[in-house]
């Protein structure tokens, strides 16, 4: 019988699927790291995910209130995230999300 393999192991050995996977949070976290940017430190502090899928800019904030502030600053998020990563960004989207673990 096999040893089972490790979970270090696993994810270095990769495998298309895997690499992909570990591609796209790469990516998420550079959006993440480039949203939390363009924002003031304490809005900042409150956004949970980012992600761009299809020129559509997905920000996860933990909370209503702070999502309301969120959308009156859109469009500046908008240019300078797109700015700073060199991509057009057609339009934000703002979600309440549950708080990170």
């Amino acid at each position: 019988m096999q040893k089972p393999k490790s979970l270090s192991e696993l994810l270095a050995g990769g495998g298309k699927r895997l690499s992909l996977l570990k591609e796209r949070s790469a990516e998420r976290s550079l959006v993440l790291e480039q949203v939390r940017a363009a924002l003031p430190a304490r809005l900042a502090r409150e956004v949970a995910s980012a992600g761009i899928e299809r020129g559509q800019l997905t920000i996860g904030v933990v909370g209503g209130a702070w999502a309301s502030r969120l959308r009156y600053l859109a469009e500046s998020i908008r240019g300078q995230v797109g700015k700073s990563l060199g991509i057009s960004i057609r339009s934000v989207k703002v979600r309440v999300v549950p708080p990170p673990a």
